[in-house]
């Protein structure tokens, strides 16, 4: 019997947000937890692949957090350890397939995805080594140094997450079982995009998705995937990235990239907002003259979004809406999921349901883009440990606005979190959430949506973000840009 170590460490690390991820933040699940598959997740679909095929699977670990700022150190350092720790003793083994974000990156030290490939290298020097990716991956030297093989997701947003843990393990047991011998090869496009500009159900990220599907399914071809990097972090390497894994043929893998780089900077032009997109006050005005015939509207404040890894607690757009007479004087009232808030959450159920007090929301993380917002709280509605999670929900009323504010940082793309909290979204006439592209759940129940293009960690506009580090030229935020093939 084959025996393969699995795990792995999954974040979307943001350098424009001030907030460290810690141990509150994370979720981990270890040994024996890990061979009950999640449906939804790479490494569910890495772990029943191999017990498919018959495999023993050895698990280590597997941590994840909703999108922040840098890991702590501490955290990092420790959970590393711990998975290293299994792997050594694990035994003899056959081969190692984890799940990896790819733009994890950690306080104080960088990424994440490279020092923890190359100290498993350490351990283990020669097992074939396949790893999933998010599609938002940044490639980096270490990381190609220390593994056989990456494939990254091909649906934005990620439904594909548990396919693609079964594509990675499919490469392991290729390797093991055919004899296939992977190589990888990349090339760098000096690209940056958001990911409101690449959803993969329009053009042109759909005729792309649609190649590098085709392209394996030829000979040779063991995966082949568009790696868009993360535009919110501040990093060198950063770009998008063609690479393809060919079985034995460097060649091969070699020239398909190229020409997947030039098939991508050849549509760069192309990319745009697919939604209804406005600056915040213009957006506000659209979206209110949309409730007497499309309820519920939905707003995303896109550039304090938490499933990119925002601070959640900007308060810009919520001041915009509290200074309209009308948006904040809609009958049923204007709902905004969420705020990242844990002090008010902590006082408003101290207080209690329908108690009201002078109290102030949101900047309470990230103070330099937005100041809070001072006044009268009314607690409409509580929810301790809201789908298990341990986040504590509370539904304050403000100046006439309904918001749902969370004890721990977490996204806020589900309208069952509304629904926790007494409120039947679609009674509502306008819902603001603090998201990019709608998700399909929050789709599910819009009838017109607009993104509104707001400050935060997030910002749709990527020129208004203060890059040092990122490599220039790059376009779009230059214009006088060649790639090397050209």
């Amino acid at each position: 019997m084959k025996r393969v170590v699995v795990g792995g460490m999954h974040h979307e690390s943001n350098t424009f947000n001030p907030i460290l991820a810690g141990w509150q933040d994370i979720r981990i699940r270890r040994g024996a937890e890990m061979l009950s598959p999640i449906q939804d997740d790479s490494i569910g679909g890495v772990v029943s692949t191999l017990l498919e095929a018959g495999y023993e699977v050895i698990p280590t670990l597997i941590a994840r957090a909703v999108p922040n700022g840098e890991w702590e150190q501490e955290v990092y350092e420790t959970l590393k350890e711990e998975l290293l720790t299994s792997l050594q003793s694990a035994g003899k083994i056959d081969a190692i397939c984890l799940s990896l974000h790819g733009s994890m990156r950690v306080h104080g030290l960088g990424e994440a995805e490279g020092d923890l490939l190359a100290a498993i290298r350490k351990i283990q020097p020669n097992v074939p080594l396949i790893t999933s990716l998010d599609m938002h991956a940044t490639i980096t030297d270490a990381m190609l140094a220390s593994a056989d093989g990456f494939v990254g997701y091909k649906c934005a947003p990620h439904t594909d997450t548990f396919a693609t843990g079964k594509h990675a393990a499919s490469m392991i047991i290729q390797t093991l079982e055919q004899g296939a011998k992977p190589v990888m090869e990349m090339v760098r496009i000096p690209m940056i995009v958001a990911g409101e500009q690449s959803e993969t159900s329009v053009e042109p990220m759909l005729s792309l998705m649609r190649d590098l599907k085709e392209l394996e399914k030829g000979e040779h071809i063991m995966a082949a995937s568009y790696l868009l990097g993360f535009p919110w972090a501040d990093t060198a390497p950063n770009s998008i990235v063609a690479l393809v894994v060919a079985d034995g043929r460097r060649d091969l893998a070699k020239d398909l990239a190229l020409d997947l780089a030039k098939r991508f900077w050849n549509n760069r032009q192309k990319f745009c907002f697919y939604n209804e997109t406005h600056e915040p006050k213009e957006a506000l005005r659209v979206c209110l003259n949309r409730t007497k015939d499309s309820a519920p509207v939905v707003i995303s404040d896109s550039g304090d979004n938490p499933t990119a890894g925002s601070s959640g607690d900007v308060t810009n757009f919520l001041k915009l809406m509290l200074a309209d007479r009308k948006a904040s004087s809609l009958t049923p009232p204007a709902l905004y999921q969420c705020f990242y808030d844990p002090a008010l959450v902590e006082r408003a159920f101290a207080e209690g349901i329908n108690a009201s007090f002078s109290g102030s929301l949101g900047a309470a993380f990230d103070t330099q883009k937005s100041t809070p917002v001072v006044g009268k709280m009314t607690v409409k509605a509580l929810k301790r440990d809201w789908d298990g999670n341990k986040v504590d929900l509370a539904l304050i009323h403000t100046g006439g606005i309904d918001v749902v504010v969370t004890s721990k940082h977490v996204g806020a793309y589900d309208p069952e979190m509304m629904r926790a909290v007494s409120v039947i979204p679609e009674e509502r006439l306008l819902i603001v959430v603090k998201l990019g592209y709608l998700e399909p759940e929050i789709r599910a129940i819009s009838r017109y949506s607009v993104m509104a293009l707001t400050d935060g960690s997030t910002n749709e506009v990527l020129s208004s973000l203060p890059y040092h580090q990122l490599p220039r030229p790059v376009y779009p935020l230059d214009t006088d840009v060649c790639a090397e093939w050209e």
